[in-house]
């Protein structure tokens, strides 16, 4: 965009001062020529939040906003190490390469769905469950989305208490002067990808409308992998005046996914693109209604209220067994044997008020915003179904009493404020409280497990504290830092037993902890800069241990096992550069350093529960970093970019030799190499380019113990991807 500025006016004005001043000759005038500057504005892809952003405050909290136009990135795959390649410290897991889910955490948290973030789209929550499945199943297409905002755990106190923070999905807005603007997005690629994205949005005098709908299908990079996507949504907004506005939204993603099953170590390194598994299929459903009302209250006061809520079904249909055990025919039968078929009920419910006032305590500004939550879920989970022998998605079960048939229901009020207000000029204090009142029950049957010890109930009960500053020295750099409180729900698959000699602890605890951090952000000439230290504590950790009940029963215990922390440094530095008035030079390196280890604790293993004292947290890389070189030549944006994760632990144990069925065992470290292009033919057209993986490097990223089973996913080898952009 060139930037063009006529001084003639402030010549003139100069002049006229001069020549006022003098009484001689005051009649006599001159012409100047008019005088352009004109500058070439640097490739934005990354910012941060405003103060004060909505109606929440983000003054002194570590935070980055994301242009996803702007990106030279996979959008369509959603490849997370080159969407989240300038924010240091977010670890990526390629649980497949499908880009049905955005799985990624950073300082040290699990990275599963994202489930140690508070999960937004345009400010509204898509966690399934904040109680009992925090994991967001709703799966957001990338070509919808405008920008990412993320905000790390000390901000938590105005949205919600979780250790990650919050990642909030800001949508495309209609066009302000259109009535209508229509954008296609098609993409074609490797492992036969086929995506189409089409929009439709515009202004009608006091209306706003935007639509789309996204339809996806992608073979994968391993055998017998596949998936079909499908997503819609749909917003409608009224402003009648200057102070209300309102906002009706739904949004809707569904996809299904042929999974290959894990691999052990043997198998990883015989051929990665193997598959283990032919007839294991994973299939969520998800609605994301709602509803805001947003009035501004005279000039300083805004009040918004917004209702939504998280409705669906989590499906799966699977031979879910360690990679070691082979899916094959009876020979007696000559039919495969049952799958199992479990079946997840999302029914999430939030109302919120928030309000934010601006006020003077004498010349000085500040601001103050609170509000209250209201969460009310109900998770409904059947298990351990026995379905078909066949080989394709079907949820039929041929013996209709499940094995597990739970729910786990939550009432939860939270009320919180933060005030924030200058001590000085250029030095700005928060402080705030959040306090969280609710409890959830689990009930229902289990069918090898006693009825009357299934009940469990954990209250939510917790005093949270937080405080943050700003502080600008000059007008080229901040110091910043902040604390700040938060707490875990324990999650509903944590409390069932997996068999009768499994007991759960009745007085188990929710984890609770608290993030701390300190930086220096700024930007001078061609650099800009933010680099942040860090602590992250996390207390009662789960897990289990062996002890003896009281019949003299060796069983396993599942309770809190012990307390971990998180150091760290986070960098992010780069240089822009104009050679010429239509090309320039962006180089940036995205780093951190991080040091995860548990301070107290034991697990079980076998019969005998062992010290994790100074063990290294699971899956908390020692170094990972982004390192990106853009050129910019005329309408041309071209990226290299090289990740680099270094080696973890998949157990608490820090078990280095893998065991059989690759569950466990050291996680080596990966360097990936990427190319992105964008070349834009007009203001309409545009052509991107992605090559992923240039080297060919086979790796994997974590071993689940979960879902989608225990051992090695290999994530994906070398592909590409073009994509067409075409805005009317």
């Amino acid at each position: 965009m060139n930037l063009t500025y006529s001084i003639t006016t402030l010549l003139l004005t100069v002049w006229s001062l001069k020549t006022n001043a003098q009484t001689a000759d005051s009649t006599k005038s001159k012409e100047l020529q008019t005088i352009t500057v004109e500058g070439k504005s640097l490739h934005e892809d990354i910012s941060r939040l405003s103060g004060i952003t909505g109606t929440y405050i983000m003054e002194g909290k570590k935070s980055e906003v994301l242009k996803v136009s702007q990106l030279n990135a996979s959008i369509t795959d959603k490849t997370g190490r080159q969407i989240f390649a300038k924010v240091p410290g977010v670890f990526v897991y390629d649980m497949d390469g499908t880009g049905n889910q955005v799985n990624i955490s950073t300082r040290g948290l699990d990275p599963h769905r994202g489930w140690e973030f508070n999960i937004r789209k345009d400010g509204v929550i898509t966690n399934s469950d904040m109680y009992a499945y925090p994991a967001s199943h709703y799966s957001v297409p990338m070509e919808s989305v405008e920008r990412i905002e993320l905000v790390r755990g000390t901000g938590a106190l105005q949205y919600g208490a979780q250790f990650g923070g919050m990642l909030n999905y800001v949508s495309k807005q209609a066009s302000e002067h259109k009535a209508i603007e229509l954008e296609a997005i098609s993409t074609a690629g490797s492992y036969n990808l086929l995506s189409n994205y089409v929009s439709m949005g515009g202004t009608l005098k006091k209306w706003k409308y935007y639509t789309y709908f996204l339809q996806k299908s992608r073979d994968g990079y391993r055998d017998y992998e596949h998936t079909n996507m499908n997503a819609q949504g749909a917003v409608v907004q009224f402003a009648p005046n200057e102070k209300w506005n309102f906002r009706l939204e739904w949004a809707r993603s569904s996809y299904l996914y042929r999974i290959p099953g894990p691999l052990t170590d043997a198998m990883f390194a015989t051929d990665p693109t193997q598959a283990t598994r032919t007839r294991n299929y994973f299939s969520p459903t998800i609605n994301v209604p709602s509803f805001r009302a947003t009035y501004r209250l005279g000039a300083n006061t805004t009040v918004e209220f917004t209702s939504s809520a998280v409705i669906g079904t989590r499906n799966s249909v699977m031979f879910d067994k360690l990679a070691t055990i082979q899916d094959t025919l009876n020979r007696a039968t000559l039919q495969y044997a049952n799958r199992q078929v479990d079946i997840d009920r999302f029914n999430s419910f939030t109302n919120e008020l928030r309000v934010l006032s601006h006020y003077k305590i004498g010349h000085m500004e500040s601001n103050l915003a609170s509000g209250v939550q209201v969460m009310t879920n109900d998770l409904h989970r059947t298990q351990l179904g026995k379905g078909t022998t066949g080989d394709d998605y079907d949820l039929t079960l041929v013996d209709p009493v499940w094995g597990r048939d739970l729910h786990f229901a939550t009432n939860n009020i939270a009320i919180y404020a933060e005030n924030s207000f200058y001590v000085m000029n250029n030095l700005k204090v928060n402080a705030g409280a959040r306090v969280e009142m609710g409890e959830s029950r689990m009930s229902g049957t289990i069918s090898y497990y006693p009825e009357n010890k299934i009940p469990v109930s954990i209250k939510h009960q917790y005093p949270l504290l937080g405080a943050s500053f700003s502080y600008k020295p000059s007008l080229i750099g901040e110091i910043y830092g902040g604390f700040s409180q938060m707490y875990r729900p324990m999650i509903f698959k944590d409390l069932v037993p997996s068999s009768i000699y499994e007991k759960v602890d009745q007085n188990i605890k929710d984890a609770k902890g608290y993030n701390l951090e300190l930086g220096y952000r700024g930007r001078k000439g061609f650099l800009r800069w933010d680099v942040t230290g860090f602590l992250l504590r996390y207390d009662n950790r789960f897990g289990t241990l062996g002890i003896t009940d009281e019949t003299g029963t060796f069983i396993t215990y599942r309770t809190n096992i012990g307390n971990s922390e998180t150091k760290g440094l986070e960098i992010f530095i780069q240089g822009d550069w104009n050679l010429s008035k239509k090309s320039s030079l962006s180089i940036f390196t995205s780093t951190s350093f991080m040091d995860g280890k548990y301070v107290s604790g034991e697990v079980k293993t076998g019969n005998a529960n062992i010290s994790v004292v100074g063990n290294k947290i699971e899956s908390v890389p020692a170094v990972i970093t982004r390192n990106g070189l853009t050129v910019n030549i005329g309408a041309i944006s071209s990226t290299l970019l090289y990740s680099y994760t270094s080696e973890t632990f998949a157990d608490a144990l820090n078990t280095r030799t893998p065991n059989a069925s690759g569950a466990i065992g050291l996680v080596p470290s990966y360097g990936i190499l990427d190319l992105n292009a964008a070349l834009r033919l007009s203001d309409m057209i545009q052509l991107k380019l992605n090559i992923n993986n240039i080297t060919n490097e086979h790796y994997f990223t974590k071993r689940p113990l979960f879902y989608p089973g225990p051992g090695i996913w290999p994530s994906d080898g070398r592909n590409m991807q073009l994509s067409l952009t075409i805005k009317i």
